[in-house]
């Protein structure tokens, strides 16, 4: 099943004219990426953190392409200035499709302290932001797509492990 929601949310991306994906490493998000990377109609640059792929996003939002990040919900907090001076204050839709680690299953302890902290941080922040429990969730994600370019806002899609297990 993980195939084919990694090729649905790439699918919803292309659908979207998501056409600049930016991604940091992440083993729960791994086969998205891979999907990504395999896809000609997107153009995909890793990046070292996250912040400074706010920043290519950024770039590749003033020069005219839709952006999205593929990130862990560890690296929030780096985020925090970028996305209040950059994102939000330019008014870049960015979609952030976030591993969210840490919570119940989770086998890295140090994972757990930021889960505890990543709601309330996009929270005080303003960031419209969805929570993927189950994989029949991500029939919501292509609406997502489209509310965070009306908007024209940072969107947080967190999705936990039993999304990435299957769980219905």
């Amino acid at each position: 099943m993980a195939a084919s929601i990694d090729k649905r949310i790439v699918d919803d991306l292309v659908a979207n004219g998501i056409e600049f994906v930016t991604t940091v490493p992440c083993k729960q998000l791994g086969g998205v990426i891979e999907e990504v990377e395999a896809r000609d109609e997107i153009f995909h640059i890793p990046s070292n953190k996250e912040d400074e792929g706010m920043g290519l996003c950024a770039g590749a939002y003033m020069g005219g392409k839709k952006p999205c990040i593929i990130m862990q919900n560890t690296a929030i907090g780096v985020t925090i200035n970028t996305l209040a001076t950059l994102i939000q204050y330019y008014q870049i839709p960015l979609p952030m499709l976030i591993s969210y680690r840490g919570e119940l299953g989770e086998p890295v302890a140090c994972q757990t302290e930021m889960a505890i902290h990543t709601k309330p941080l996009l929270q005080e922040m303003n960031i419209p932001t969805y929570h993927f429990h189950h994989q029949d969730q991500v029939e919501e994600f292509d609406a997502i797509l489209k509310y965070t370019q009306m908007s024209k806002k940072p969107v947080a899609i967190l999705t936990d492990a039993a999304f990435w297990r299957g769980g219905l």
